[in-house]
Formats: C-alpha cells, sequence, structure tokens
C-alpha cells in the first residue's frame, strides 16, 4: 500500500516512517511534487489535521494522511494549542516559541501541559481521524538535543527526562504522535 503522509517535515516523517511496518510506503508532499503551503486555517487541531488531507485528495488525488498537533499548558486556557508553530510570530521559529512559552509560565507552579496529535486519513472515499495525547509539563529551561518543536521543554508524566533528552523509540512508545499513529496502523491493518 502506497499513502502518502501530508507534510514536508522530515522530522515527522522519520518519527511516524520508524512505526509503520514495510508493507506501507510512505510518501511525503515532495514525493508527489506539493510544494506549495497546505493550508491549516481551522481553529481547531482536528480541523487543521482535515483540511491538509482534503486539500491533498482534492488537488493531487492522493489517498493520504494528515496530522496537526499542539501543545496545551493548563494554566494558559490550552495554548498555545493550535498555534504552537506559529505561537511567537509566522517565522515559526522553535526557539522563539519555547521562549515565549518558558516568559509566559515565568513563576507559574502549575506547568502542567499536553501534547495531542489529530491524524486525519482519507482513504477510498472515506475520512477518520485518530487522536494521541501525551501529558506531561513544562520545564523551566530547555534540556536536550533530540527532537524537534516543544520536545527540550516538555516532560512527559513519569519522566525526568525532556522529550528532547530521550531515544525516539521511546518517544514513539509513550508519545502522542506514537499514540496517534499507532491508531492509524491498527485501522489500516483491519483493511487487508
Amino acid at each position: 500500500m502506497k499513502i502518502v503522509f501530508a507534510t514536508n517535515n522530515k522530522n515527522k516523517i522519520k518519527e511516524v516512517q520508524a512505526l509503520i511496518p514495510e508493507s506501507i510506503k510512505l510518501l511525503s508532499l515532495e514525493d508527489i511534487g506539493c510544494l506549495e503551503e497546505v493550508p491549516e486555517t481551522q481553529s481547531t487541531i482536528n480541523g487543521n489535521a482535515l483540511q491538509k488531507a482534503q486539500y491533498i485528495k482534492a488537488h493531487y488525488d492522493y489517498d493520504c494522511f494528515a496530522d496537526d498537533t499542539g501543545l496545551e499548558v493548563s494554566i494558559l486556557n490550552g495554548e498555545p494549542g493550535v498555534y504552537s508553530a506559529r505561537y511567537a510570530g509566522s517565522q515559526r521559529n522553535a526557539d522563539d516559541n519555547m521562549d515565549k512559552l518558558l516568559l509566559n509560565l515565568k513563576d507559574k507552579e502549575n506547568r502542567n501541559a499536553q501534547f495531542k496529535t489529530v491524524i486525519a486519513l482519507q482513504l477510498n472515499g472515506e475520512v477518520k481521524t485518530f487522536t494521541g495525547v501525551c501529558e506531561g509539563s513544562i520545564t523551566e529551561t530547555k534540556r536536550g538535543d533530540k527532537g524537534f518543536g516543544y520536545d527540550p521543554i516538555f516532560m512527559p508524566k513519569g519522566y525526568s527526562s525532556t522529550f528532547a533528552e530521550i531515544d525516539l523509540e521511546v518517544k514513539n512508545k509513550i508519545g502522542h504522535r506514537g499514540k496517534a499513529v499507532n491508531e492509524l496502523i491498527n485501522y489500516l491493518s483491519t483493511l487487508k
């Protein structure tokens, strides 16, 4: 089976490729010649994932799946949430985003947060969604050099390391994207 993962984020592709069985060939947007910015104009994580999957199907006619992920911080009423990638501005700079979040949490005791990933699958004329959540907290400083995005300041519940300090294999097992991808894989395996 060939399926498009509607992203050009090489870090996401690497994470998901490590989870998907060899029987599923993953194509990126670059592989199908989609070089434009795929719209993400919805007000929810779920809405953005659906919008991206539907865009690829409508404009390129490929079965595909798309994800959207947000970091939701309790004391900030779920911010940055759907705006996680551009929290500090349209430049989408991870360090700027983390710096802004750490500043907004300065002197706050409650640092509870969760990562949420929604995957929208557009396949055989049907749309299905899969959700993965990883609870944790925001550290006071950046730690680690693995991962991407907010990983250096997100410590999953039950761990004393950030996502940027743990191996990809562990992150995929406990993380939001890994959970959502596993739901997707389980669904795809029922279609054989």
